[in-house]
């Protein structure tokens, strides 16, 4: 398990108002495609650089294809990440501030102390 690997696809798709859309649209491709095309590259860094180790495992690529933030979040998936992700997806579909009260029901059986949320 990597909770960097989780973060950064998180980081890096929330960044980036098309990869927001094909993530809500085409959740399980987009994670595949993330993964096999740009898991390895080195942020900050110019595209010939990269590092050829990292892969989900079977339960991340499950929770992110099946959109399952409680799940991400008991892996230890950055709690910030999550929600400005999913709101940027989903909020549209919900009233205001809708999603937010349907993502902290969804996270209400979570007890203290969370899961830990350093890389």
């Amino acid at each position: 398990m990597s909770k960097y690997l989780l973060n950064k696809f998180l980081f890096t798709v929330d960044r980036d108002p098309e990869l927001v859309e094909r993530y809500r649209e085409e959740p399980r491709a987009t994670v595949e495609w993330w993964e096999s095309e740009y898991a390895n590259r080195i942020l900050g860094c110019h595209a010939g650089e990269s590092s050829t180790w990292l892969r989900f495992d079977d339960v991340e690529r499950e929770a992110l294809a099946a959109h399952d933030y409680p799940k991400l979040f008991e892996l230890g998936a950055h709690p910030f990440l999550t929600l400005t992700l999913f709101i940027a997806m989903f909020e549209r579909d919900h009233p205001p501030l809708g999603f937010q009260t349907e993502y902290a029901r969804r996270l209400s059986h979570m007890t203290l102390p969370y899961p830990d949320i350093a890389t």
